[in-house]
C-alpha cells in the first residue's frame, strides 16, 4: 500500500456572502473530489491543539503526525533547518519577514500594508538582506537570506518568551500594539525601526514602485524558538516518507523527521505554482523512488486567504483538484493506494489571518469503499457525517488503519 497527502494549506473558508454565502471549497468546481467522497471517510479534525496558536507551523507538524504539545519549540527554527543553519542548542531563531508598512507616521503607528511586501522575489529579496547584514550582523546576530518574503535572523546565547506578533495577523491594521516586547524587544524594534530607515529607497524599492509594485521596506521579526528535536518518521510508521513544498517550514519538519525533502522545478509557494509537477514528482517518488508515503504541501489557498482574495483561492482549489488529485488517481490506479486530503487550519478571506476552526479532511483508498455518507469535500458535508477527530495527529493513524482493514 502506498500513502499519499494532498494538503491544501488554508484551504477552509468561512461562508463568503459574495459566493452567495458559499465558502471556497464549496464555490470551486471539484469534479474528481466530488466523485471520491461518497467512496471516502469525510469529517473534520481539530489540528490546533487548545492553548497553541493556529500557525502552519503547529498545523503541518500536527497534521504529518507529531503532537505539537510534544514536539513544537518555534516556528523559525523549522525553517532554519531547511535554510541549511547550522543551530546550537543555545541558538535562538526569528522568522524575519520583509513587509510593506505604509508611508508617514512614526513607525509604531504606520500600516501593514502587505505581510509579503508583494509576493517580492526571491533574487529582490536576497539583494535587500544581504544588503541589511551589512549594518545588522555581528557576533550575536546573524540574518539569512530565505525564499521570497521569508527570512530567518539567528541570535547566538539568545533567549525566548517574547512578545511577537505574525505580521499577517495584522494585515491592514495599524502595527501599534503589536510590537515587540520582552527582554530584546528594544533591539528587535531598533533592527525594524532601522530597516525601514536602510531600505525605503534602496534601489531595488525605487525600481519596485515604479513598476507599480509594493516595495520591501522594513523587516519584521516574529516566530522565535529553539532547536528542535522530532521522532524518525520511519521507525514510527515503518514507511519511508517524502516532503514536497516550496515552503521552509514544512520542508524542516521533514528533515528533522528523516524524511525526503524533494525539490520540484516550478513549485512557488503561491497560485502560480506548477501543481501538476507537484503531483507527477509525489507519484515518480512512489512509484519509482522507493518512497511509501508522500506529503504534497501546496502553499497558495493560504496565501490567497491572508489577501482575503476568494477569487484566486478557489482557483488554486481547483487547480489542487484539476491537476493534483485527478493526476494522483490517473498514476496510481494500478497499485493500491489510500490519499488523505486536508488542509492544515482554515485562512478565511474575511479575516485574512488563520483561525483554529476544524478542518474537513477526506480519506480516500482505491482498495475499499470507506463512504460515511458524504455527497461533497466541503466543510458542511465534513460536519454532517459526524466523524469527528479531536487531534491532528490521529490523521495519519486513520490514513494508515482505514487502508490495513
Amino acid at each position: 500500500m502506498k500513502y499519499i497527502v494532498v494538503l491544501g494549506d488554508g484551504m477552509a473558508d468561512w461562508k463568503i456572502s459574495a459566493l452567495g454565502d458559499k465558502t471556497c471549497l464549496e464555490a470551486a468546481s471539484t469534479p474528481n473530489l466530488d466523485k471520491l467522497a461518497p467512496h471516502s471517510e469525510v469529517g473534520l479534525c481539530k489540528t490546533v491543539p487548545d492553548g497553541m496558536k493556529p500557525g502552519s507551523d503547529v498545523a503541518n507538524m500536527s497534521v504529518m503526525g507529531f503532537n505539537p504539545k510534544t514536539y513544537y519549540t518555534g516556528r523559525s527554527p523549522l525553517e532554519a533547518v531547511s535554510m541549511g543553519i547550522n543551530l546550537t542548542d543555545t541558538d535562538v531563531t526569528l522568522r524575519c519577514n520583509l513587509v510593506t508598512l505604509s508611508d508617514g507616521k512614526p513607525y509604531e503607528n504606520k500600516i501593514m500594508e502587505d505581510y509579503s511586501a508583494g509576493e517580492i522575489t526571491t533574487e529582490e529579496a536576497a539583494e535587500l538582506i544581504n544588503y541589511l547584514k551589512g549594518f545588522f550582523d555581528d557576533e550575536k546576530f546573524t540574518f539569512y537570506p530565505g525564499i521570497s518574503y521569508r527570512h530567518c535572523l539567528v541570535v547566538k546565547n539568545g533567549s525566548t518568551g517574547h512578545g511577537l506578533t505574525p505580521p499577517h495577523d495584522i494585515s491592514d491594521k495599524p502595527v501599534t500594539g503589536h510590537l515587540p516586547t520582552g527582554k530584546d524587544a528594544d533591539i528587535y524594534l531598533e533592527f525594524m525601526k532601522r530597516s525601514y530607515e536602510l531600505l525605503k529607497n534602496h534601489p531595488v524599492n525605487l525600481k519596485r514602485i515604479a513598476e507599480g509594485k509594493k516595495p520591501a521596506n522594513s523587516i519584521w521579526l516574529w516566530g522565535e524558538g529553539t532547536k528542535p528535536a522530532i521522532d524518525n518518521f520511519e521507525r514510527l510508521h515503518e514507511l519511508k516518507g517524502g516532503v514536497i513544498s516550496a515552503v521552509d517550514l514544512v520542508k524542516g519538519i521533514g528533515i528533522i523527521a528523516g524524511m525526503k525533502c524533494i525539490d520540484v522545478k516550478g513549485a512557488t509557494g503561491d497560485y502560480h505554482t506548477d501543481f501538476k509537477a507537484k503531483a507527477e514528482t509525489a507519484c515518480d517518488a512512489l512509484l519509482n523512488g522507493g518512497l511509501d508515503y508522500v506529503y504534497i504541501h501546496m502553499e497558495a489557498p493560504d496565501e490567497c486567504g491572508h489577501h482575503g482574495d476568494p477569487k484566486h483561492k478557489i482557483y488554486s482549489i481547483e487547480q489542487i483538484d484539476g491537476k493534483v488529485v485527478k493526476t494522483v488517481l490517473e498514476r496510481l490506479k494500478n497499485i493500491p493506494f489510500t490519499m488523505l486530503v486536508c488542509p492544515d487550519h482554515p485562512t478565511p478571506c474575511a479575516c485574512k489571518t488563520h483561525t483554529s476552526d476544524p478542518i474537513p479532511y477526506l480519506i480516500y483508498s482505491n482498495a475499499e469503499d470507506l463512504g460515511n455518507g458524504a455527497v461533497r469535500y466541503t466543510e458542511s458535508e465534513a460536519a454532517k457525517t459526524g466523524k469527528y477527530l479531536p487531534e491532528g495527529r490521529l490523521l495519519i493513524d486513520r490514513l494508515l488503519s482505514l487502508s490495513a482493514k
